[in-house]
């Protein structure tokens, strides 16, 4: 369940305008960045997932990283608590999907190692359930979701594209159980770097919703927004570059500021 490999160019968006808060502002934040087993691809998501730490980094936020094959549910879990960003890159389980039912304890959430030290093909899915209900993340903390499956509304590599209400819900099922953690904002890029994201949360004073729009792989001539179902205070907003194309989201309180992140 996973997006072929694509690569990603991590080059930092300029801000014109907006605050650029030095690294002191960000300290004491806590970013945890996790990489799933994706097989053969592993390696190349670690690679990516190296980058956006050395980021964080920069701008002076600690960084934990736990990585496949020691990627398991019990490390995930306790090194998420109060973390101030999320990051996940790996396999996605979401719903709709071909694979029958929805589970609240398989779908929208970690793919994961089942057992540590065994490899990169070992996956568990921990789910809605176990996101919601164990994970405490800090207060206006953002979760970035990155080259997976599901999350922004897309299908699995190969799969026939979705309609844009399965797109809206995959995307709204996907954000529900991380908006249940003390998250106010999900994005999902589905196969482009998500660099934007850290760069507008730590350096500038622009809200959810214009980091969306600032990234450079936007859009704009398909976007729309929508009400959540799932978590009626929130909205999401899509970018699909083209009609059916849906590899960008964001869903959650687009209004909150930089800013507010850094502050709360």
């Amino acid at each position: 369940m996973r997006l072929a490999v694509l690569g990603i160019a991590f080059a930092l968006v300029a801000a014109i305008g907006v605050a650029n808060p030095s690294p002191a502002a960000a300290a004491g934040m806590k970013v945890v960045i996790i990489v799933g087993p994706v097989g053969s691809s592993t390696s190349n998501y670690i690679t990516n997932a190296k980058r956006y730490a050395s980021q964080a980094r920069s701008y002076g936020a600690t960084v934990v990283e736990i990585y496949s094959p020691n990627a398991t549910w019990a490390k995930v879990k306790a090194a998420a608590q109060g973390a101030k960003v999320l990051i996940y890159l790996g396999h996605g389980n979401g719903s709709p999907s071909p694979y029958g039912v929805w589970s609240r304890y398989t779908k929208d959430g970690f793919g994961l190692n089942k057992a540590a030290g065994s490899g990169n093909s070992n996956t568990k899915y921990w789910g809605e359930y176990y996101i919601q209900t164990y994970l405490r993340l800090a207060p206006n903390a953002v979760v970035i979701l990155n080259r997976l499956c599901y999350a922004s509304g897309n299908s699995e590599w190969g799969s026939a594209n979705p309609t844009k209400s399965v797109a809206k819900q995959r995307v709204d099922n996907y954000g529900a159980g991380f908006l249940r953690t003390g998250a106010k904002a999900v994005f999902a890029e589905g196969i482009t770097n998500a660099s934007f994201v850290l760069y507008g949360i730590f350096r500038t004073s622009r809200t959810i919703g214009t980091i969306f729009r600032s990234s450079s792989n936007w859009s704009g001539a398909y976007d729309f927004q929508f009400a959540s179902v799932r978590n009626a205070a929130f909205k999401a907003w899509l970018d699909p570059y083209a009609p059916s194309r849906y590899y960008r989201s964001v869903i959650g309180n687009l209004s909150l500021t930089a800013t507010t992140i850094r502050g709360s």
